[in-house]
């Protein structure tokens, strides 16, 4: 067997109008992700696991979901295909709480096909999050995309170039500064680092709430960055994203008409959803709605808090 080709593969069976690009959105940073894209229709997702590295490609064959496994740890990734798919997303419920407002049902009738992942991995998206943290996107990626790149290690498969996450443990040995020319301060280096350190024991938590314990635990993560993990690890999706600079604005304005909300009004008008409040929040982004702008840009630089 050559490295181009799978060392296992899995058919699996989507729900009628699943939508694989849409579902993995989440699992990419940008187009440009170096651990995880979409090329050609087939989704690419590298990952560390316990049986060592591995590839996964997910692709749309004739109705069906085909994904192969890459490298020592392809057994394991074609173990949880189905969930990275987001197939394991289970929407009991929401049906009847979509029909509380009528946005949020048309949203859900016209995004059936949309699916939540989860990874079964802390990590890889607890790295991406706390570079999130009172950045903008662009210069979050940079981050993330430039750490990724200084410990380099090519991904199984065919896909090149391919990256692996950056192991926990490299970068909790790594010094704060190693991080500065990526844009990243002191502050979240340091959180990184611990977080890090702390990253077998954060693996083994056991659901949402014991993650989001876990990861409250530990100096400069808050609320908001446990929310974007959880909702990616565990695919949960009641997981609010308390803090983000634009989401109780797109809550408020997509709910109540109101262009402005804060957090309160955030979680107020999403408590009907109680248990999908996260899915509606994916609906709002996924149908691009927006509050509207209006007056003066304002001077800040923080999207999110920690």
């Amino acid at each position: 067997m050559t490295e181009t080709e799978p060392a296992a593969t899995r058919v699996l069976r989507p729900p009628v109008g699943y939508r694989l690009a849409a579902s993995v959105r989440a699992l990419t940073f940008s187009p440009y992700d170096p651990c995880a894209r979409v090329a050609a229709g087939t989704f690419w997702w590298a990952s560390r696991t316990p049986d060592g590295p591995a590839t996964l490609a997910l692709r749309p064959a004739g109705g069906e979901l085909l994904a192969e496994g890459y490298g020592p740890g392809a057994e394991h990734v074609l173990e949880r295909a189905d969930a990275i798919a987001g197939l394991r997303d289970d929407l009991t419920g929401f049906t009847e709480l979509a029909a509380a407002h009528p946005l949020v049902a048309r949203l859900a009738r016209e995004h059936r096909g949309l699916r939540m992942p989860a990874t079964g991995q802390v990590f890889p998206r607890l790295l991406r999050a706390v570079f999130e943290q009172k950045v903008t996107g662009k210069e979050a990626y940079r981050a993330y995309a430039a750490t990724v790149r200084h410990f380099r290690e090519p991904a199984p498969g065919p896909l090149q170039p391919l990256l692996l996450p950056p192991e926990a443990a490299a970068v909790a040995a790594a010094p704060y500064w190693v991080f500065h020319p990526f844009g990243v301060e002191q502050r979240r280096a340091d959180t990184l680092r611990r977080a890090a350190a702390l990253a077998d024991r954060l693996e083994r938590s056991t659901d949402t709430t014991d993650a989001t314990r876990r990861l409250t635990a530990i100096p400069g993560i808050g609320p908001w960055t446990a929310a974007e993990v959880v909702r990616i690890a565990y695919g949960d999706p009641d997981a609010v994203s308390v803090g983000d600079y634009h989401i109780p604005n797109t809550v408020a304005w997509a709910l109540a008409g109101e262009p402005r909300g804060d957090d309160a009004r955030m979680v107020a008008l999403l408590e009907p959803f109680r248990g999908h409040r996260g899915r509606v929040c994916l609906l709002l982004e996924a149908a691009g709605i927006r509050a509207p702008k209006y007056g003066p840009r304002a001077p800040i630089r923080s999207f999110a808090r920690y």
